[in-house]
């Protein structure tokens, strides 16, 4: 029997995340072959009134032809998506698979291409700025393990996250943004870190369910050459199909001018793709009420209560700061207790201590009244 959570999920992704209207073309692209949740979202894009297309991967066919990529392959294949994207007026991204890792043997520079050519031309050029989309996983046992918790507990703590009352999050999020869109200097605190920005001039954007679910960030930009001191992240940093721990990066007028991993040289590496990757493209402060440790998942990570995250890398759009690279690498820091605290300064003002809002009007935001 179907787990009647989904078809509320589903509903929520047709109706609130991508607000599909009659008539309108929504793109259900599907990694890891998850059919019940797909059909759900076809049966509420009917009844929305709109048309579904379905495109179906799987994460080991896409290694094979990563392993075989080349610069003239992959430019064929994201003109062949682009002009898909482009007939598109919304896009669901569904991502599962058995395997976080799937990709950890395929050459950096096959990495680099798709991110160049399908990153680029159909994900940055036309599907963030021109549709409405939403990206989410879907719940599997890889999932579960890496999240240290049983196949049923973990599907009761997915559906708890994603089903979450978003337009209430909403809501909530507005006085953050209004105090961020005010608020000059940034200062950053914990063990092994004292980072300190600006944010002056560049707007905050609310995230409550409308692009990812699980959601809940506002997220900025620093000032691109305004970042200095250094950062010590508590979470593992998955990408491109390894895991990196114990990250630490020190900034001098908004560049890394030194980085070291439990792989420096590999890390390094990564910051050295462009010249974009070593200057960071987004701040961003993470309430998710649910999402307390993380689970090398950044959907779910970048979101946990008493976070905050930091982003070597491509800026967006509606929060510019300048910033341009094929990288876009969120770094997750949880700051309460258990995780050795921290604080967050805005203005010289301490607005969270140790995961916790600490003056009235964010108060809103923590997980008590976010539930």
């Amino acid at each position: 029997m179907k787990d009647p959570r989904i078809n509320t999920l589903a509903h929520n992704l047709i109706n609130y995340s991508v607000r599909l209207q009659k008539g309108e073309k929504v793109l259900i692209e599907n990694f890891g072959l998850q059919r019940e949740l797909v059909t759900a979202l076809v049966q509420e894009a009917y009844k929305a009134g709109g048309f579904p297309f379905v495109l179906l991967k799987d994460q080991q066919v896409d290694r094979s032809l990563l392993l075989g990529a080349t610069e003239e392959h992959y430019g064929k294949i994201a003109e062949y998506e682009a002009n898909v994207m482009k007939d598109m007026d919304a896009y669901i991204g569904l991502r599962s698979g058995d395997n976080i890792n799937e990709h950890s043997d395929v050459p950096d520079g096959s990495m680099k291409i798709s991110s160049q050519t399908i990153g680029r031309k159909v994900h940055n050029e036309i599907r963030v700025p021109k549709t409405k989309w939403v990206v989410l996983r879907y719940p599997t046992a890889s999932m579960a393990q890496l999240a240290k918790m049983s196949s049923e507990a973990f599907e009761d703590f997915y559906f708890d996250v994603c089903n979450l009352d978003y337009s209430k999050m909403d809501k909530a999020m507005d006085a953050l943004v209004q105090l961020m869109n005010k608020t000059d200097q940034v200062r950053l605190k914990g063990p092994d870190t004292d980072l300190a920005f600006s944010i002056k001039d560049i707007p905050a954007v609310k995230c409550a369910g409308h692009l990812n679910i699980p959601d809940g960030e506002v997220y900025s930009a620093p000032v691109k050459d305004s970042v200095n001191g250094t950062i010590s992240f508590n979470t593992p940093s998955p990408y491109n199909g390894f895991t990196f721990e114990n990250v630490k990066l020190t900034f001098k007028h908004g560049k890394i001018a030194d980085a070291s991993a439990n792989d420096s040289e590999k890390i390094n590496q990564i910051f050295d793709t462009d010249e974009g990757a070593r200057y960071i493209g987004e701040f961003a402060i993470g309430v998710n009420p649910y999402i307390l440790h993380p689970m090398e998942d950044i959907l779910f990570d970048e979101k946990i209560d008493g976070s905050f995250h930091f982003t070597p890398g491509q800026c967006y759009d509606d929060a510019y700061n300048g910033n341009h690279s094929t990288v876009h690498w969120d770094m997750v820091m949880i700051q309460r207790p258990e995780y050795g605290g921290g604080e967050i300064y805005f203005d010289d003002v301490l607005i969270r201590k140790d995961g916790r809002f600490v003056i009235p009007e964010l108060e809103g935001l923590n997980p008590e009244n976010l539930k």
